[in-house]
């Protein structure tokens, strides 16, 4: 007769730095779209809408 197969256990890590990774690659994320968006934001108010998207179409012009 067939023997049940046993569920093999995940190794887990005990380290202290286990699943710090995600989380710091989460946090870079953020902070670098954070820093686009003000950046944005500064040539927005710097350059006026006109020019902002005047620059931002010349932009995708260069590189496509």
């Amino acid at each position: 007769m067939a023997q049940p197969q046993q569920q093999a256990h995940p190794l887990e890590d005990n380290s202290p730095n286990a699943g710090r990774a995600p989380s710091v690659l989460l946090w870079l994320g953020a902070g670098v779209g954070g820093l686009m968006v003000i950046a944005s934001l500064a040539l927005w108010f710097h350059y006026g809408t006109q020019v902002f998207f005047e620059m931002i179409r010349s932009g995708f012009a260069a590189c496509f």
